[in-house]
């Protein structure tokens, strides 16, 4: 056998015996508790310590697909490891072994120090460990066997002895990756599955509305094809959080605890919040990461209790100008107390979504919606505690990590339709897309179009100040390649800005513009 044979073959045992380890791991955490798998405990480490130009990046490239990328990510680096362990214990065991060892510390770190987390956590990852050593020491001592009888063989006895330890090898590996392949997969899509939803959400009903959502108004809805609708369904919502696994949470165990600079602390149980008179309304939601011209931004319809009627029972304390929003899994944000106690604005500790509970990947049971700031200082999904606080005592998640501690949402326009790049006849276009200034509204969109004149776009009606608003231009389309711009007024005077700004450390800035060729 040559020494490339052996490398190959030695790097192989130790993914094989990685993805046995990790099986085992995932079947124990689905007894012990679902966010006790490795996985998803590396994986929330890994965001947690992430530097922002790397969670940019990530959005930036991959969207709501950050996750995946991430998991992706941690396979593969796994995989490598595991196979530098095969190699080791090869050619200088025990070192491969202990490689495994170092795995499992830090798959048994990041499980500990998970927000709930208790001692028990760690018994998946100790015992997928142990897991993996034991079959990386059996496989590659049978590949030792093979490889010493390969060296030694010199007649008919000896060429025997190779194909019953090649066969051996074969058969042993074969088997641990097939059954880790079945297993791991099998209980990882059932732990994902307890994960993200339960038997209790699909057994709740919604109470209606005490205050139900002011009808759409008549013109609301531009008969353009391609531009974005008014109300986003729940599937295509945007996701944009830290859980690199959405926590699983019983409602009938859900309570909310209102803490911190406040005379009177409250404790508010799900049952509660439903028998209290909720109301609807339609609210836009934008994350900070939305670039010009993104897509991490939805509208939906939403059925909630005013987070301000919650406070006055609390009777926050002189002083306190901020709510610490702690989520279940350990997320953190910091919105302004003021904002917060605002009569006129729409902000609630939501229940429902577009009609039903809210999805467990948007927060189920409660969440926090607050219109006309970004998501990252305001919209907390498994919210659990809500504490007040000021700003010099207490940093919240993203604004420990360099991002702006207020975060209003910008005014902001975006094109749907054309899309960039598209070849189109020449004639009648309509320029059509949307547009938002939260709890400020859009006053005016304008277009230009290869730097010309700015244009006014006709607007629809709009929902609220709340929400966003479609807009379209009518162009007469010349022969030739065009750059088209749209820039938004809000109803305070301000334009949209057109100098560019990236989205840390609190939302892009600039003017969405495509190109295409007219024929």
């Amino acid at each position: 056998m040559t020494l490339k044979s052996k490398l190959f073959w030695s790097a192989l045992s130790g993914i094989a015996s990685a993805a046995a380890g990790l099986a085992i791991a995932e079947v124990i955490a689905l007894v012990i508790a679902p966010p006790s798998s490795p996985l998803v405990a590396v994986g929330s480490l890994v965001i947690d310590l992430a530097p922002t130009w790397a969670k940019d990046f990530a959005i930036a490239v991959f969207g709501t697909n950050d996750k995946l990328f991430l998991l992706t990510l941690i396979a593969v680096l796994l995989a490598a490891l595991a196979a530098a362990a095969g190699v080791l214990e090869l050619i200088k065991a025990p070192w491969g072994l202990v490689v495994f060892g170092v795995i499992g510390g830090i798959a048994t770190i990041a499980v500990t120090t998970r927000e709930q987390s208790t001692a028990s956590w760690a018994i998946p990852s100790v015992v997928g460990m142990m897991g993996a050593a034991l079959m990386l020491y059996r496989i590659v001592r049978k590949l030792s066997v093979w490889t010493a009888n390969a060296q030694t063989a010199k007649g008919k006895v000896e060429q025997r002895a190779i194909g019953v330890s090649r066969r051996d090898f074969f058969i042993y590996i074969a088997s641990t990756a097939v059954g880790a392949a079945v297993i791991g997969v099998g209980a990882r899509a059932v732990n994902a599955t307890a994960m993200a939803a339960t038997a209790v959400r699909k057994a709740i009903k919604l109470p209606a509305p005490a205050v139900a959502a002011p009808p759409i108004p008549e013109g609301a809805a531009l008969d353009v094809e391609g531009i974005t609708p008014l109300i986003t369904p729940n599937a295509d919502f945007y996701r944009i959080d830290t859980a690199l696994q959405v926590p699983s949470v019983d409602a009938n165990d859900w309570s909310l605890r209102v803490t911190g600079m406040v005379e009177n602390p409250i404790t508010i149980t799900f049952d509660e919040l439903l028998d209290l008179p909720l109301t609807e309304k339609n609210l836009t939601l934008m994350c900070v990461s939305n670039e010009i011209g993104g897509n991490l931004t939805g509208n939906a319809t939403w059925l909630g209790y005013p987070i301000h009627e919650i406070l006055k029972r609390a009777k926050p304390q002189a002083g306190a100008d901020m709510v610490l929003s702690h989520s279940i899994d350990g997320f953190t944000a910091g919105t302004p107390l003021e904002i917060l106690q605002e009569e006129d604005r729409d902000c609630f500790l939501a229940v429902g979504m577009n009609g039903e509970p809210l999805p467990p990947e948007h927060g189920f049971p409660v969440r926090m919606v607050v219109p006309g700031l970004y998501g990252y200082v305001s919209a907390t999904k498994w919210v659990v505690e809500l504490e007040l606080t000021t700003y010099d005592r207490s940093r919240a998640y993203w604004t420990d990590r360099g991002w702006s501690a207020k975060g209003p949402v910008k005014t902001c326009s975006r094109i749907d339709v054309p899309t960039g790049l598209q070849t189109l006849d020449k004639g009648k276009v309509p320029i059509a897309g949307i547009a938002w200034a939260q709890h400020t509204g859009i006053d005016g969109v304008e277009v230009r179009v290869d730097d010309g004149e700015w244009m006014p776009a006709r607007l629809a009606n709009p929902i609220s100040d709340d929400t966003w608003v479609q807009w379209v231009f009518d162009w007469d389309a010349p022969s030739g390649t065009h750059v088209i711009e749209a820039r938004a007024t809000d109803k305070s005077g301000t334009i949209q800005s057109g100098e560019f700004a990236p989205v840390a450390p609190n939302g892009a800035e600039g003017w969405h513009a495509i190109r295409l060729e007219v024929a």
